[in-house]
């Protein structure tokens, strides 16, 4: 593999991907029914015929992905990732190769076409996350592997599994995807472990028939990589199965993400909004809004993404709590958005009272911690040309005040006199002030 030409095909695929650094994860199936997360099946070690019964009450009567979508688009979100078949195997699309799809219960319709559609009316890029197991396939291996509902049900010791033709049928849902709902703009598979690898999934097969026949689609680096790890992408030599950027969970990198060499990788940290991925109503662990915010400030400072998780009832709607969150996130980014699209590190040490952003010769001042008097400016002397809120466009002085004579390396911003006011924070979350720099 020629790796020079891989990542600078890998960083034009990516470009779009790495501007809109914003958005909505979606995390549904059957497993809203119990409502006890996505891992029900396997945690509690539900049997195939156990679990069937949800299967047979699956009707989301009030699934309306207009809405969903205008949610994602009013809190500033530019893509969307919907599950559309997670590990209990169960399919939201109508595919030709198994029974255990949305078309055959009770509400008769191809859900993830309705997702295509909705969010690509609301100008948001789709995304389809697909899991590599699939715990209801009579060929994926039960007895014995680490997650499998029935890794320790005696019934299924020494029985033969036929992996390949799992296989072929993994692969053959996959060109379904690729094939019946337009362009594609993001896969997002999930994921691999001990003994399922790579080529494991004959991954190279797979990959290529997914550019093939989704040319400009990015890809995350699950295929050989999970949670714990991301893979070849870490690497100056990736892997074609290492995808076009690392997805960290549930955690931002300390630096953001580089190959040994320095090369930029392009990544996103994947959230929930409390502690679980699916419809769980009796986890209340709520994340709030300026959580929300303030990480992904972090994430756009690391030259990162952040995707956000919102979990649906089993009758098809966003929990309100989560809408709420989004609501508020949303008024944020009405009026600080420029300071997140297309923006990315400032390559300045982090101020002691927030974190920037840049794009250009435009550095973004996101302060979230109170003031006393003026705030100190690190990283720029002398190249300050002008400051406004961004929320407004209000001016701020820029001066250093005669107590601030001892700090010759820093300039200086206030709100205005007497200057030594202590800087207010809006909302107690982010005030963000534009710094326009001198060009060089």
């Amino acid at each position: 593999m020629n790796y020079m030409r891989y990542m600078e095909e890998r960083k034009e695929r990516t470009k779009w991907f790495m501007e809109a650094r914003f958005g909505m994860f979606i995390h549904w199936g059957l497993y809203a029914i119990p409502g006890r997360g996505e891992w029900v099946q396997s945690d509690e070690k539900i049997t195939k015929k156990e679990y069937q019964k949800y299967f047979e009450e699956w009707n989301p009567t009030r699934y309306d992905p207009g809405k969903w979508a205008r949610i994602a688009r009013q809190a500033g979100m530019k893509y969307a990732i919907l599950t559309t078949k997670h590990h209990e195997g169960f399919c939201l699309f109508d595919s030709a190769y198994t029974d255990y799809k949305s078309t055959n219960t009770a509400c008769g319709r191809d859900l993830v076409k309705e997702f295509v559609d909705a969010f690509r009316a609301e100008g948001i890029r789709v995304g389809f996350y697909y899991s590599l197991l699939d715990w209801h396939h009579d060929d994926y291996p039960a007895y014995g592997d680490m997650y499998h509902p029935d890794r320790e049900n005696e019934i299924f010791r020494g029985k033969e599994h036929h992996f390949e033709r799992y296989l072929d049928y993994m692969h053959r849902q996959v060109r379904e995807l690729m094939t019946n709902y337009g362009k594609v703009d993001i896969l997002w598979l999930d994921f691999s472990y001990e003994g399922h690898f790579g080529e494991d999934w004959r991954g190279k097969e797979l990959v290529e028939m997914v550019r093939e026949l989704q040319p400009g689609i990015i890809i995350n680096g699950r295929l050989e990589a999970n949670g714990e790890h991301y893979g070849s992408v870490m690497t100056d030599k990736p892997d074609i199965y290492s995808g076009d950027f690392a997805c960290p969970e549930m955690i931002i990198p300390p630096y953001g993400l580089k190959t040994p060499s320095g090369v930029d990788i392009p990544w996103e940290a994947c959230f929930t909004l409390n502690n679980n991925w699916g419809y769980t109503p009796n986890d209340r662990h709520y994340k709030t809004a300026s959580q929300i915010i303030r990480k992904l400030v972090e994430c756009t400072s690391k030259n990162g993404n952040m995707l956000v998780n919102v979990s649906p009832t089993a009758i098809g709607e966003i929990p309100g709590w989560q809408k709420e969150i989004l609501d508020e996130v949303g008024r944020w980014m009405h009026e600080n958005a420029q300071s997140i699209y297309g923006c990315g590190a400032s390559g300045l040490e982090k101020p002691e009272w927030g974190r920037y952003t840049r794009r250009g010769n435009k550095l973004y001042a996101h302060i979230t911690e109170e003031g006393i008097g003026a705030i100190a400016l690190p990283g720029i002397k002398g190249k300050l040309k002008k400051a406004r809120r961004l929320a407004d466009g209000y001016e701020m002085q820029m001066f250093t005040p005669w107590v601030a004579r001892e700090f010759p390396d820093y300039e200086f911003i206030n709100y205005g006199t007497p200057e030594c006011f202590s800087f207010s924070v809006e909302e107690k979350t982010d005030t963000v002030i534009e710094l326009t720099l001198k060009e060089e």
